[in-house]
């Protein structure tokens, strides 16, 4: 009984740990601050996947898709 106990929360641990993350979010972008957020395809940022660009009066662009490779610009407005 014991090592049925064991094994199966060995099986629940590995399990655990073999599930896939989802990409890194973007930080939000504080009030009154510009931002643009751009998604690369590598950690060597070589190619552009995705862009998020939040402006200053509050409009949203966004095209392309996300990954867990970013770079965040940020300016006060």
């Amino acid at each position: 009984m014991i090592r049925r106990a064991l094994a199966a929360a060995a099986v629940a641990a590995t399990a655990l740990v073999a599930l896939p993350t989802a990409p890194a979010q973007a930080q939000p972008c504080a009030i009154d601050y510009h931002c643009i957020t751009t998604y690369y395809s590598d950690a060597a940022h070589t190619t552009v996947i995705g862009v998020r660009e939040e402006a200053c009066d509050g409009t949203l662009y966004v095209w392309g898709g996300r990954s867990a490779y970013v770079d965040l610009y940020r300016s006060p407005c």
